[in-house]
């Protein structure tokens, strides 16, 4: 296993379950982000609401 993987691993065994809570909220959070920034970028002329929509559906989706 690579050295970083490995430090990496060992961080998030260390963490508490709030701390391990956190960081799945703030990486979903994220995801919820780019999501958005990427279909804004390829749907320019879509409303807030349509990208809103399409974001809840790919993020749904996501875990298929």
């Amino acid at each position: 296993m690579n050295a970083a993987l490995a430090r990496q691993r060992d961080r998030i065994r260390a963490m508490t379950a709030d701390e391990k809570v956190q960081l799945a909220q703030a990486l979903w959070l994220e995801a919820w982000r780019v999501t958005t920034a990427g279909v804004r970028a390829r749907h320019q002329d879509w409303s807030a609401e349509e990208i809103h929509r399409r974001v809840r559906e790919l993020m749904s989706d996501a875990g298929a």
